[in-house]
């Protein structure tokens, strides 16, 4: 029986960055992955392929939007070759995903592709695609099995004409009208993938606003942009079914006052969230505990009620995000090594790929005035910029809020051109415990996008930005 100081059950981006580190740690590592190819849902079925359709799909647009006002004239019709859209989204997975393979050759660790379960809490079963089986032993296990697409409990996903974002990142065809319910960050991102190729596109979403968790600013301002881009929106109302007929879908929602709409599409894309994988893992044989919610039960070091064995990702408490995973992977190794690591989970980014983008890190103005938090708030917008101008991208705005009498700043919230980018300098400064006037009194190169960062930080401080 083969023996491990550490074993990593799942490799997204929360397993295989653990595996990494332990190994640089000098553990010998091990990883379990059920699928024939490493990265988890965001290397194959997530954030890489639908990133890959949204690049591709933004320079169709431009090609048809914007070209012509750069001064570049293309002769005869612009037309979307979607399969080689299609197959070159697979080519940049495939890249990805052997990447991940060299990093686990690289650090020698050893990779046994199955099902991985629990015997008992030192004891893992591989059961592999054939029916044949192996055990290891594991002194310390870490538990990063994921999550998959949640749906509604009266809608079949039929995979065709109903699906999840895993088969709306692999169709055949160019949606003639894409029905999407939920309007969270998922369905918007591949709502405007389609969007840009020619799909009418509504969106079904049960609050009152799209991306829900966020600031509400940033949810009005995107909103705006993406209306005039041409996508609908129908906020407030609770889907009430959603039926195939054929080739057609009809999903019938709801409304507050009780009035019922009808939205009549070729596909349905239920995103709706998503809910933690722990399918097959037999944690109750290794004594771990689950929540009522299915994730896997933590404490602060992420360690289960069974001492060596620990869960991170999506498969525990809070955002599902690839980046906060990979955090946490990083904790749990360094925490196994005895080390004394840390995250500060309110310092962890959320980001939306639309265009314009949207990006955020710390407290909304919402959660500040829940809290009853003394705030002052400063706000940019893109359009003041001479770089936005130059590249016609003057949607959106940066604000910053912070601290009433401190000037710490509390949150930063975004949209607009590269802001998946710029929320990085918002972070560095809040684990750094920035002050908005420390932010406005930083060089920032001109022209760039950047520099709406030092604008918004100057109307904190004390309602100075100079270009507005």
């Amino acid at each position: 029986m083969s023996s491990f100081d550490v074993v990593v059950i799942g490799s997204g981006p929360g397993g295989y960055v653990s595996a990494i580190r332990c190994a640089q740690l000098g553990f010998n590592t091990a990883i379990i992955e059920k699928y024939p190819t490493l990265g988890g849902t965001c290397l194959n079925v997530g954030c890489i392929p639908s990133k890959a359709l949204l690049d591709s799909s933004h320079h169709y647009h431009d090609a048809t939007s914007h070209f012509k006002e750069h001064g570049i004239d293309i002769a005869g019709e612009i037309k979307v070759n979607f399969e080689q859209m299609i197959a070159r989204k697979q080519g940049v997975v495939d890249q990805n995903v052997s990447g991940i393979k060299y990093l686990m050759d690289k650090n020698k660790i050893t990779v046994l592709e199955g099902v991985g379960s629990f015997e008992d809490a030192t004891h893992v079963k591989v059961t592999k695609n054939d029916g044949s089986s192996e055990t290891i032993e594991a002194k310390n296990v870490i538990i990063a099995t994921g999550s998959k697409p949640s749906s509604l409990p009266f809608i079949k996903i039929d995979k065709e004409k109903i699906i999840t974002s895993t088969e709306a990142l692999k169709l055949k065809e160019v949606p003639k009208h894409l029905v999407i319910i939920g309007g969270g960050v998922i369905g918007l991102e591949l709502g405007q993938v389609y969007l840009r190729l020619g799909a009418q596109v509504s969106v079904v979403e049960y609050m009152d606003r799209i991306i829900p968790t966020m600031d509400a600013s940033l949810s009005k301002e995107l909103t705006k942009v993406l209306k005039k881009q041409g996508m609908k929106f129908y906020t407030s109302h609770k889907v009430k079914s959603v039926e195939r007929n054929g080739a057609d879908v009809k999903v019938e929602a709801e409304n507050k006052k009780g009035e019922t709409i009808t939205l009549d599409g070729d596909y349905a894309l239920v995103s709706v969230g998503r809910r933690p994988f722990t399918d097959g893992l037999n944690a109750d044989k290794a004594g771990v505990k689950l929540t009522d919610r299915g994730q896997v039960e933590v404490n602060e070091h992420l360690q289960t009620n069974v001492s060596t064995i620990y869960a991170i990702g999506d498969v525990v408490r809070g955002a599902m995000l690839a980046h906060k995973a990979e955090e946490e992977g990083v904790f749990v190794a360094e925490t196994i090594a005895g080390q004394k690591p840390h995250i500060d989970y309110n310092l962890v980014p959320g980001v939306v790929y639309t265009w314009p983008e949207v990006a955020a890190v710390g407290k909304t103005e919402e959660q500040l005035k829940e809290a009853g938090v003394q705030y002052k708030s400063g706000s940019f917008p893109f359009k003041a910029l001479g770089r936005s101008r130059a590249s016609m991208d003057t949607d959106g705005f940066v604000k910053i809020l912070a601290d009433a009498k401190t000037d710490e700043v509390l949150g930063v919230h975004m949209i607009g051109a590269r802001t998946a980018d710029l929320i990085a300098e918002a972070v560095t400064a809040m684990e750094f415990k920035a002050s908005a006037e420390d932010i406005s009194r930083m060089s920032h190169a001109h022209p760039t996008y950047a520099e709406a960062v030092k604008e918004a930080a100057l109307a904190a401080t004390d309602n100075r930005p100079l270009h507005m």
